[in-house]
Order: C-alpha cells, then sequence, then structure tokens
C-alpha cells in the first residue's frame, strides 16, 4: 500500500508538469485557421454599426504610478467612440490616484470616448466593485482591465470579431511582464501562455488574466463577496453555462508592475488561497458532462492545488521504502538533488544560477506558496483565530509537513530501541508496557480536544491508586529503574511518535495538561487555556526544554510563558523556524544529557 501511494504521488506530480503539456500538444488539432484581425485603422467605416457595444471597466485602488499611462492608453485605442464607454472606478483610494486621473482626463481634448471616472469614498474591495459597475452596464460586451497593463490598440476589435459568434462568452489575450522578476518568472509565464493555448485550442480553457479579458454581459453572474481570484471564477461560471472561451494570441496585456521576492511569495499565496477555493466551489466541473473542460480542470487546477500534498508524500513515502529498496532509494536520491537545487537561488542569492536552475526554484517555491495558501483558506475556513494567536500560513503547513516527515524518520530510527525498552519494562516490574493517560488537547472556540497520550510505563503500576493524581517530582518514588533512565533520556516519550502520524500531537508545542489539574489550572492562571488554542500540543517545547517536568503551581505558571512565547512565533515564519530549530537542538541536549527526572 505505501509503495501504490507513492508511486501514486510520483506520477500525478509528473503528470501534471510533463504528460499533461504533451497531451495537449499531442490533441491540440494541426488546423486551426488564425483570423486576421481587422484593419480599421481608427477611422469610421460602414461596418462599424455591427459592432457590439463595449464598456471597459478599470477598478482602481491606490495606483497614482500607472494611472496617467493608462488613461492615455485606452484614449488611444482603436474602437468606435460611440461604441465604447470607459469607467474608471477608485475604490476609497486613499493616494492621488483620483486626482492624477481627473487631471489627465482634462487633458484628452482630442479623445472622443465617454471617459467616467467614478469616486468612491469607502474602500469595498474589487469584487464589491465589479457586481455594481456590470449590474449597471447596458453595454453588450464587458472589458476589464486593471491600471497597471497595457493593452494593444485593436484589441477591442479583434474581441469585437470573435463575439461575432453567440456561443463564445468569454475572450482573453495573452499575458506578458514588462520585467520579469527572475528568470524562472519568464520561462513560468512562458509555460503558462503555452498551457492556455492549447487548452483554448481544445475548447476548454480555463479562466482568463485580469489584466485584460471580455465577456457577454448578459452571461454574468454576480460574484460571491469573499471571492479571491475572480479572474477565474467570473469567466468559468460563464463557461459552466454552456459559452465557449476563446484565447487570442493577437490581443496583448503588459503588465508594468514588477513585484519584488516578497510581494510575488504573497500574491503566490493569495493565488494558492483562490486555487482552493475555486476547487470547492467549482468542483461541479469535474463531472462528465463537461467532457474537455473537466479533463483541463482537473489537469490543470485541482492538480495544482493537489501537487504539493503528492509531493511531500512522495518524499516521506520514498523515505521510508529507501532502506529496503535501491528503486525507491534512487527516486528518494532524485527528489533530495531537486530540492537541493531549488534552494540554491534562496540561499545565495547573490550568484546568477543557470536558468534550469531558476525555474526549478520558481516552480517549487510556487507550489510552496499555493500549498501555504490553499492550507491557510483551509483553517479560516473551519475556525476562527483569536487576534493574539494567528498564525503565518506558511507556519501552519510547513509545521505539520515537518511533523509528518522528522516523526516517520524517528520512529524507523528508534524502532529498535522501542522493542528493547519494550522488554526492559516487562523484565524490570509488572504491569503493562505503555501508560494511557488522558490528556487536554487543541481548543478552539466551539471545543477543546481529549487526547489519549500513550507512553512507556516509567511507574510502578497502579502508581496513583492510594494518592490520586499528583504531579511527578524529583526522587519520586513511585518510578522504576528502567523508569528512571528513559524518563531522564526522555525515551518514554517515544510512542508518541505515532500520534504525530496521527495528527493527534504535533513534535513542538505546549504540553498537554491532564484534565484534573487542567480545571486547577485555569481558574489559577490567566490565560492558562488559551496556550493550547488553535494548537495542537507537542511531545517537546520550549517550557519543556527550559524547565523540564513542572511540579508545582509556580513552575507551570513560569512555563506557562514560554507556552505563550512559542505560539508568537507561529506568526512569523523566520522567527518560527528559528524557534523550531532552538527548541529541536536543545531537545537533543536534553536527551543527551539526561536532563529529565
Amino acid at each position: 500500500m505505501l509503495e501504490f501511494i507513492t508511486l501514486m504521488a510520483i506520477f500525478l506530480v509528473t503528470y501534471h508538469h510533463v504528460i499533461y503539456p504533451m497531451f495537449l500538444r499531442l490533441l491540440r488539432p494541426n488546423n486551426i485557421i488564425e483570423q486576421a484581425p481587422p484593419q480599421r485603422n481608427f477611422r469610421a467605416q460602414d461596418e462599424d454599426q455591427h459592432l457590439p457595444r463595449i464598456e471597459l471597466i478599470i477598478p482602481a485602488f491606490n495606483e497614482a504610478k500607472y494611472m496617467a499611462d493608462k488613461i492615455n492608453m485606452v484614449s488611444a485605442l482603436d474602437y468606435p467612440a460611440d461604441k465604447l464607454k470607459i469607467i474608471i472606478a477608485c475604490d476609497g483610494c486613499t493616494d492621488l490616484t483620483a486626482a492624477i486621473a481627473r487631471r489627465q482626463l482634462k487633458q484628452l481634448s482630442y479623445c472622443e470616448f465617454d471617459i467616467e471616472l467614478v469616486e468612491h469614498k469607502c474602500n469595498r474591495g474589487k469584487v464589491a466593485l465589479l457586481n455594481e459597475h456590470i449590474r449597471q452596464s447596458r453595454a453588450e460586451i464587458i472589458a476589464l482591465s486593471d491600471v497597471s497593463a497595457l493593452i494593444s490598440v485593436d484589441a477591442l476589435l479583434i474581441a469585437a470579431n470573435h463575439f461575432k459568434n453567440q456561443q463564445v462568452g468569454v475572450v482573453c489575450g495573452t499575458y506578458h511582464i514588462l520585467n520579469y522578476g527572475s528568470e524562472g518568472e519568464k520561462k513560468y509565464w512562458q509555460y503558462q501562455r503555452q498551457i492556455k493555448q492549447s487548452e483554448a485550442a481544445l475548447g476548454a480553457m480555463l479562466g482568463a488574466h485580469g489584466a485584460f479579458y471580455l465577456f457577454r454581459r448578459n452571461a454574468f453572474k454576480p460574484l460571491k463577496a469573499d471571492t479571491i481570484n475572480d479572474d477565474f471564477i467570473l469567466p468559468m461560471t460563464i463557461l459552466s453555462a454552456g459559452y465557449k472561451a476563446v484565447y487570442e494570441p493577437e490581443i496583448c496585456a503588459l503588465e508594468l508592475e514588477q513585484a519584488n521576492n516578497s510581494q510575488d511569495r504573497n500574491r503566490r499565496q493569495r493565488i494558492g488561497a483562490g486555487n482552493m477555493q475555486q476547487l470547492i466551489r467549482l468542483r461541479h466541473l469535474l463531472l462528465p458532462k463537461f467532457k474537455g473542460l473537466a479533463f483541463t480542470f482537473f489537469s490543470s487546477k485541482v492538480l495544482r492545488v493537489l501537487t504539493p500534498a503528492f509531493m511531500m508524500l512522495s518524499l516521506m513515502g520514498s523515505a521510508l521504502l529507501a532502506q529496503s529498496s535501491a528503486f525507491f532509494l534512487i527516486l528518494l536520491i532524485l527528489q533530495l538533488s531537486g530540492y537541493a537545487l531549488a534552494a540554491l537561488p534562496r540561499c545565495f542569492s547573490n550568484i546568477q544560477w543557470p536558468s534550469p536552475v531558476q525555474s526549478l526554484n520558481y516552480l517549487v517555491e510556487g507550489h510552496l506558496a499555493s500549498f501555504a495558501g490553499g492550507v491557510g483558506y483551509g483553517l479560516s475556513r473551519s475556525e476562527k483565530k483569536l487576534f493574539w494567536r494567528s498564525q503565518h500560513p506558511m507556519v501552519s503547513c510547513c509545521k505539520r509537513v515537518f511533523d509528518l516527515v522528522t516523526a516517520s524518520l524517528l520512529i524507523v530510527m528508534t524502532l529498535p530501541i522501542m522493542i528493547i525498552t519494550a522488554i526492559a519494562i516487562k523484565l524490570d516490574s509488572p504491569g503493562p508496557v505503555f501508560y494511557r493517560q488522558l490528556r487536554v488537547g487543541r481548543m478552539s472556540q466551539q471545543y477543546t480536544e481529549l487526547v489519549e497520550l500513550v507512553k512507556f510505563r516509567s511507574m510502578k503500576q497502579e502508581a496513583e491508586t492510594a494518592t490520586g493524581a499528583v504531579w511527578a517530582r524529583a526522587g519520586d518514588l513511585r518510578v522504576t529503574r528502567v523508569g528512571r533512565f528513559i524518563r531522564a533520556t526522555r525515551i518514554d516519550e517515544l510512542p508518541q511518535l505515532f500520534l504525530v502520524l496521527k495528527g493527534d500531537l504535533s513534535l513542538v508545542g505546549p504540553r498537554p495538561e491532564r484534565p484534573e489539574f487542567y480545571r486547577e489550572l485555569e481558574r489559577a492562571l490567566p490565560y492558562y487555556s488559551e496556550r493550547t488554542f488553535a494548537l495542537k500540543p507537542g511531545i517537546t517545547g520550549l517550557a519543556q526544554v527550559k524547565m523540564g517536568y513542572g511540579n508545582s503551581l509556580l513552575d507551570t505558571e513560569a512555563k506557562l510563558l514560554f507556552d505563550h512565547s512559542y505560539a508568537a512565533s507561529l506568526a512569523n515564519f523566520s522567527a518560527w523556524i528559528q524557534m523550531e530549530f532552538n527548541i529541536v537542538c536543545r531537545t537533543v541536549w536534553v536527551v543527551v544529557a539526561r536532563k529529565g527526572i
């Protein structure tokens, strides 16, 4: 079963990146007749009366840098003036966007287009803006364009030519970036343009790009207020109603804005959240009745959401199987080598790496950012977090991956130690090998989880029969001879690695407390219960490595500060990495130096 899951994960990753693009090239019709773009040359013609009315809506929020160029560009579009209306919708701008737009419009004495500047006082978001202006429009065709994108002057004429076909509901052009942030980003967009063109040739184009696209107004359905990737959900909703989409290479949308690495990662995380959202909301597109659209939606969008998980599964599966299989050892080495190459541009950014290495880096980091965004969206839907306990979405996914990979490797490495320990416990004192105890786990606003902790038994059987629940302390007479050793080296905690795989615990986190003590501590210590709010308890943690086992209320109060300090680090990705590394290193020292009691 493990071999099957690992091989299937590897196949799906390969299919998404290699096999699917090859299929598209093979299936793409060779007899495509390219339509020559209409020639109007800015002069009125008799055919103009047959052109559809178009309303170009340009949403803007703090776009002062590009607004003047955008207005100059749209004023030069080749389309009949009586057939085009342009709306510049300022969505509660707090900079000079509106002022620059007003100044620039006054200078357009030569322009015959009806250009209207609409200034909304409050920022309501792009989706609310689109819903309002599209609903108010009386045009046949709606065109949407970002302020920072320039479009070719004949774009509207070419698009209008496609809309003569009543089955066409969406038309989009090619997306180009003026200044790419890296060679990897350039290769990625070249790859995406080829994919989109091939999908469109099959009659199954997916989405559009917000830089510029057009659609029939009567096919539009209002977007939900929390829509993230509006430029995907909007056109896909139209396609699911039976319309077709056209990808037109002759229409060019040129992005002027260049994002730095941080902005690019944030953008890709947002897109990742949107991909997860659109997978949930458009899952009906996977039904067989959508035929080619279902095929491209699964192969491109569904797998894009799931590929990071498959990459992790293939790596973990290969690591577990490598010890008994040369084949999986080779696969593991190949995967680790690929990820190592992908990490080089990030670790050594001052070096000019070859184009393939930069492309691999951009691809892998893109999947990580997308996965973080998808997980963050999933978590935001499942529960609300306290304002002081917000987790960076990258931390949320990386922490779970770290748990799965590390716990799996530790189980394989320590399995002989666990077997020897079980035998020693059985020979040393009567009673079971394992000790089970109910603990308080993760807490949310709706419920509090209870976790059954499993440890190697380090105390005499029925140690609390006479005393009831009491804290362990140094020199505790209830501890057996073997128990003293396994507690000092933390070997008694090893069975909890299986609980990490199950998802009940994390490797690092606040220590889960017994219900008997929990009620007393919650009454005595402010914010005690919040230590595990939206956070799984851990096998080791900052409080454990700093103070060891607690045996009093004062110790627990001091450890509580460490627990909240660790929780605070989860809001920043780099701070979490440093904290996690520090705790793991200190845990290793506790084990080696036998600092436990």
